[in-house]
């Protein structure tokens, strides 16, 4: 086992800057660099078929620019590069993460007829106010051909979940709280690309005995100038590491968008197995419902991600995203839906009663029977892996796994979130409660401990960032009042890996955010099951 350092890391911001990057509010807007300068972009839509063109929004300091585009796959290849591109600084709306920015188009191009799918990263660069290089990252994605992809797989980009938390104009549906965020504008720094020493949520160290929780991820983001929800979302942190990896492992593979999933739902239909990854927590009612008909028709889905939780809405043909979460019955500032219209579309947990669509119909786990492990005062000494009760199932073939192993503890794929149901254990292997929701023969794999409660008899309420608040939110969501009765109900949780059939169909799912940790950091169990599942899923065992 590896060992673990027992101090915080430094990122040389004093204690005082600490507390601000944990609790402060900043973000990236047009004119914060000052006098470096900085060049700003964003594209029309997320992604684009081949032979569509692409329409680039650009605000820049400097009068010219050069683009680069990178495919971001197994290897990073250069596909297109222009220089001396007239650029100008456009005036941005104060609400312009609400409204959008409103830019002229700068620069137009094709995407090419032979680029295959995938994410392809554009890359802006000048000269600065000072005479040192300013740039900028922005991502589109790159769809397939049309037409029937046997042996291929699918990929959803959570795009849905980078708009949640995208800090870029002050505006997101957490801690720059608006229920509306707009697609036309950039996207905060660290969402497109990370350097390889980012922290990630889970902490890679333990920490001291009756220490005060820090969270390394948020000090790192304050000290580089990064967005402070870089590490919750972003193609950076969870879904370009599947990619490659998949690439990588001699896997053919293709890309779309969650607006894709909603606005064409049929593209899954082409595809015999659809992947999920990382942190997938926002979704509509009708992308659920392209999942459920794709399996219910023989699809097979492979969920290698967590926090299933949220219904949202899309307005503008897609260019706006609608949340009110947790203040969703306000009468004053919520949604809206209550006051006229369907109330199932309430923006809200899946598992709140006017919803009446628990996440596990879909996925078989529950984000508000999962929770939080392995980071700040949240399980922070846990598992690190998850624990194994049924080692002989397929997806644990040629793995060794034996009955009470962990998988993935060296690489720290359990957490930061999780997905999980309530159960129970019968003669050492844990089964869903009758009352749980389950599908019908789901069959729990492993099986780790998490919670929504930061907690601990050293620690006062200031000394937490989650503190109860979000296990309270969820009390008030599901029950419709935050008390400690109720709060006692989502207090402890869980994280699982669960299999079963759905209609002529099948879904895997490894209910945590972080497997990709174990793809990136190369941990061969955590590869040899991901394998096991996307072979089997594609006919190839």
């Amino acid at each position: 086992m590896t060992k673990l350092p027992h101090e915080y890391p430094d990122f040389g911001i004093t204690p005082q800057q600490r507390q601000f990057a944990v609790r402060g509010r900043y973000y990236e807007m047009p004119g914060m660099d000052g006098d470096y300068g900085e060049i700003w972009c964003y594209s029309d839509r997320f992604s684009y078929r081949p032979g569509e063109t692409v329409l680039l929004q650009v605000t820049s300091t400097a009068p010219r620019v050069a683009l680069e585009i990178m495919r971001d796959g197994a290897d990073e290849k250069r596909i297109f590069e222009k220089s001396g591109i007239d650029a100008r600084w456009q005036d941005t709306p104060a609400k312009c993460g609400v409204e959008g920015c409103g830019w002229e188009t700068t620069l137009e191009f094709k995407v090419g007829a032979d680029w295959p799918s995938g994410g392809y990263r554009l890359k802006l660069t000048a000269e600065g106010k000072d005479g040192r290089p300013i740039h900028c990252q922005h991502i589109i994605i790159v769809l397939p051909k049309a037409g029937r992809k046997p042996g291929r797989i699918l990929q959803v980009a959570a795009t849905s979940t980078w708009l949640a938390y995208n800090t870029w104009g002050g505006a997101n549906h957490y801690d720059l709280y608006s229920p509306v965020v707009s697609t036309q504008r950039p996207w905060g720094r660290g969402f497109v690309v990370l350097p390889s020493q980012a922290p990630r949520v889970p902490l890679e160290m333990m920490p001291p005995p009756k220490s005060v929780p820090r969270y390394p991820q948020l000090e790192w983001a304050y000290a580089t100038g990064h967005s402070k929800k870089y590490p919750a979302a972003g193609w950076a942190s969870y879904d370009r590491h599947f990619f490659r990896f998949a690439e990588r492992a001699g896997y053919a593979i293709d890309l779309a968008s969650q607006h894709d999933l909603h606005f064409s739902p049929d593209i899954l239909l082409n595809y015999d197995c659809v992947v999920f990854v990382g942190h997938d927590e926002y979704w509509t009612w009708e992308m659920r419902d392209a999942v459920d008909a794709y399996v219910d028709q023989g699809g097979y889905i492979a969920r290698f991600a967590g926090n299933f939780g949220t219904q949202i809405r899309l307005e503008d043909e897609g260019r706006r995203q609608v949340c009110y979460n947790r203040d969703t019955r306000d009468k004053a500032v919520g949604d809206p839906v209550y006051q006229s219209g369907d109330v199932t579309r309430a923006t809200t947990s899946w598992e709140a009663p006017e919803i009446g669509r628990p996440g596990c119909e879909t996925f078989g786990l529950n984000f508000s029977n999962g929770c939080y492990a392995g980071w700040g005062g949240v399980a922070p000494r846990g598992v690190r892996g998850f624990p194994i009760y049924r080692p002989n199932h397929w997806a644990f073939a040629d793995t060794g796994l034996y009955y009470g192993d962990l998988l993935g503890s060296e690489s720290h794929i359990f957490g930061y979130e999780l997905d999980g149901l309530d159960y129970e254990i019968r003669n050492g292997l844990p089964y869903p409660t009758a009352t749980s929701g389950a599908p019908e023969g789901l069959e729990i794999l492993a099986l780790g401990m998490g919670t929504f409660v930061e907690e601990g008899r050293h620690l006062r309420v200031e000394d937490t960032w989650v503190g109860d608040s979000d296990g309270r939110s969820f009390a008030q969501s599901v029950y419709g009042e935050a008390s400690d009765e109720n709060l006692e109900k989502f207090k402890r949780g869980s994280g699982m890996i669960v299999n079963f059939k759905r209609g002529q169909g099948e879904v895997f799912h490894a209910g945590t955010c972080e497997w990709v940790a174990g793809l990136l950091r190369q941990d061969p169990m955590v590869e040899c099951v991901t394998c096991n599942v996307l072979n089997r899923y594609l006919g190839r065992g």
